[in-house]
């Protein structure tokens, strides 16, 4: 199995490139369409999509712990904190490489896991 990727706007692009060159299945909400829209709709497109979502936005990490309080279902959110990049970015996209070639996406499913530590 396999982790499809929904990126946050504000994730860096480097980021998301590098997962394209591992061969990590990623769309962007940019690319999406869904740049500038309240998190709880970039939530609910990544859910439509049946990708997990990352994000380094505390806003983003407040709705999904509020769907967690409430039952309402969520693919997942792996989120790292701002602060930590640069420093923390290629600790990230390994991370973030071994949760999408490798991973199970049922794993994630109403999940908030946070970065570096792809457990």
């Amino acid at each position: 199995m396999s982790v499809s990727f929904y990126m946050d706007e504000h994730v860096h692009q480097a980021i998301t490139q590098s997962l394209r060159k591992r061969g990590v299945d990623v769309l962007t909400a940019r690319e999406n369409g869904c740049q500038e829209v309240l998190d709880s709709l970039i939530m609910d497109r990544a859910t439509e999509l049946g990708r997990v979502l990352i994000s380094y936005d505390h806003h983003m990490l407040q709705e999904a712990t509020f769907r967690q309080r409430t039952g309402i279902a969520f693919t997942g959110l792996i989120y790292g904190h701002k602060q930590d990049i640069p420093e923390q970015m290629g600790r990230w996209i390994e991370a973030l490489s071994l949760i999408g070639i490798a991973g199970e996406a049922h794993n994630y499913a109403r999940q908030v896991k946070y970065l570096p530590n792809p457990f």
